[in-house]
């Protein structure tokens, strides 16, 4: 092996060496913290809220520090999330919460497999509002890009929304969910799994009255509980990649707003850095123990 070829060689192994070193560091470590929701006000800390209402759940949402990302907020104080093998951890394909069904994530895996990008019908969307505003803007950025403003809220919901962010829209408003204090209030919240508040979603069936009663009598009779209709969703064009099942969505009348209590970091799954780690530390053996044979050569000439 020539001097020049070593040294090509050796250049290569460097650049490996700190690509693997990437892939193997944890990801998001920087100054950001879990905090009790009452820390967050309208000028300091973002609030992350995200909707389980797809699986009959409610909508959470819980505090943190800034400076963060979208991630990294997403991956602190007992919520975890899942990439998938194609795309990998950048790509939230799961999302849990320790103190929701032990920490279960959604979609589950017979629902997705996460292994291949989720269709367009069936993913979670990444919302953002800025302090003040009461509009949800579609995120242009990854999570592992974007960087949340103090005071604002970032919001993850299921199922399907097209690129441009028009269709499948959230139902609950920006304004349901951030701070209202200016000043940071109360301490640490006792993860109870109750609601905190409850905004009602305007739907029909609110606004029908009840039917008359058949007999007339002392006692005003019982309203009749309302049975759920099926509430009419887009379905944006699907992405090129299939999936094993398509969870079915459970329409909510109620937006369930429930304080998260921040809790113990779970593991994550990134669904791609042990293949990516693997095999670059099978180039690293292999190339050194080139250059280890080449050396040997040299010396025995």
């Amino acid at each position: 092996m020539t001097p020049r070829l070593l040294r090509t060689v050796g250049r290569a192994l460097g650049v490996l060496g700190l690509t693997g070193a990437a892939v193997l560091a944890p990801a998001g470590q920087a100054s950001a913290a879990p905090q009790p929701i009452g820390r967050c006000t309208t000028s300091s800390g973002v609030v992350l809220a995200v909707d389980f209402s797809h699986w009959g759940g409610p909508v959470y949402r819980s505090c943190g520090t800034t400076p963060t990302t979208g991630y990294e907020l997403l991956n602190q104080g007992g919520w975890r999330t899942t990439g998938t093998g194609h795309d990998g951890p950048a790509f939230i394909c799961r999302i849990g919460y320790s103190g929701h069904q032990g920490g279960k994530q959604y979609p589950t895996s017979q629902q997705e497999d996460c292994v291949l990008t989720p269709p367009a019908s069936a993913y979670w969307s990444y919302w953002h509002a800025d302090p003040g505003e009461d509009t949800w803007e579609y995120s242009q950025l990854g999570a592992m890009s974007y960087r949340p403003r103090p005071g604002s809220v970032d919001l993850w919901i299921f199922g399907g929304t097209n690129i441009e962010g028009t269709k499948g829209r959230p139902t609950v408003t920006p304004d349901q969910l951030r701070a209202h204090n200016s000043r940071p209030v109360g301490g640490d919240p006792a993860p109870k799994p109750d609601p905190v508040r409850t905004t009602q979603r305007p739907t029909q069936d609110d606004q029908a009255p009840p039917p008359p009663a058949e007999k007339p009598s002392g006692k005003p009779s019982e309203k009749p509980s309302k049975s759920a209709s099926p509430s009419a969703t887009s379905s944006p064009s699907p992405s090129t990649s299939a999936t094993t099942g398509t969870a079915v969505a459970a329409p909510e009348k109620e937006a369930k707003v429930v304080d998260a209590a921040p809790a113990a970091d779970a593991e994550h799954d990134s669904g791609s850095i042990v293949p990516v780690a693997a095999t670059a530390g099978l180039v690293v053996v292999i190339g050194g123990a080139a250059v280890f044979a080449a050396k040997r050569r040299r010396r025995e000439q």
